[in-house]
């Protein structure tokens, strides 16, 4: 190549240097949208707000919550999934959107791949509970009657953690469960109080000033031993259900062609918010408990999960269409 050649094609990259920076504007340059796929009022929506409030001021953009429930979930990750890759629309997924409903439904409306992860923030015991009427006073009153009724059990939606406890409970003691689906907890606990359901299975947070104030019973958590929230309850495993642990959990996904500049940056705040005081203390309030982990522990946590969740949907041979 001559000189001239050279120097010709040196000046050009000069040139397009300036367009290139101007083509990648600082992020975030407008509002980031935090799309929550249930309702308000759940877990799901309490660990987002207690996030999108501390990401705010840290990025100089609000972060607003946006609720899109549907599908167990789908709607709203098909909406990040088919977002632009930019970092301004992010999700708030749970161990449903993120791990099982994969093996639930026969067809996605996207590919879970273009969902990646950016933080894990939260995790939390499902709880059994019944309205405070019941004639059912501790979880092996429940399961023996559980074997010779045919009960129903409500949770906030198909695929979520609530319906594959209750799904696993009915597996690995022979009750006869019928799951009664809701679109978010905020819906089940009306009609639980009003004890048009017989229990529920679902993440503790929204439930815990029902069980507090005496409008509900808990029998057993689904955590491995007894959950800090609810010390007199006991596990399902301590009831006699051996073996049996399951936390749902929550955590910021983007799209996977997301810059890995941005995930980075975002999966640093959110440690660092979950590290507060005051966000531990929110966290903690609702029955959650912290556990926060960056985009590549995250990743591996997923993968675990996969496999697990993969197990007890084939178990227990619930499939969703």
């Amino acid at each position: 190549m001559t000189l001239s050649r050279r120097l010709v094609l040196a000046g050009a990259g000069l040139l397009a240097t300036p367009s290139l920076l101007r083509a990648q504007p600082a992020y975030p340059s407008r509002p980031i949208r935090l799309v929550v796929p249930f309702p308000g009022g759940g877990a799901t929506d309490v660990t987002a707000r207690v996030i999108g409030e501390r990401l705010s001021p840290l990025l100089g953009q609000p972060v607003v919550v946006d609720n899109r429930p549907g599908a167990g979930g789908l709607l709203g990750c098909d909406m990040v999934a088919k977002a632009e890759p930019d970092g301004h629309t992010l999700l708030m997924c749970t161990i449903g959107t993120a791990s099982i409903n994969q093996y639930l439904y026969s067809k996605m409306p996207y590919d879970p791949r273009d969902l990646a992860p950016v933080a894990l923030v939260n995790s939390l015991a499902n709880v059994v509970v019944v309205p405070a009427n019941s004639r059912i006073r501790d979880i092996r009153q429940l399961l023996e009657a559980g074997k010779k009724e045919d009960m129903t059990y409500g949770t906030p939606g198909n695929g979520t953690s609530g319906h594959m406890c209750g799904e696993l409970m009915k597996v690995r003691t022979g009750t006869k469960f019928t799951h009664v689906p809701y679109r978010g907890s905020a819906t089940v606990i009306p009609d639980l109080i009003a004890g048009r359901i017989d229990l529920a299975v679902d993440n503790l947070p929204p439930y815990l000033p029902h069980i507090q104030e005496g409008r509900l019973r808990a029998l057993a958590v689904t955590s491995k031993a007894r959950w800090f929230a609810l010390p007199d309850v006991p596990s399902m495993a301590e009831a006699g259900v051996e073996g049996f642990e399951a936390e749902a959990w929550f955590g910021l996904q983007a799209h996977a062609r997301t810059p890995k500049a941005i995930t980075e940056r975002l999966s640093g705040l959110v440690l660092d918010i979950c590290k507060e005081a005051g966000a531990i203390t929110r966290l903690r309030d609702v029955g959650s408990e912290p556990r926060p982990l960056d985009a590549a522990a995250f990743g591996r946590f997923i993968e675990a999960e996969n496999a697990k969740w993969k197990e007890v949907v084939r178990v227990s041979g619930a499939k969703l269409d």
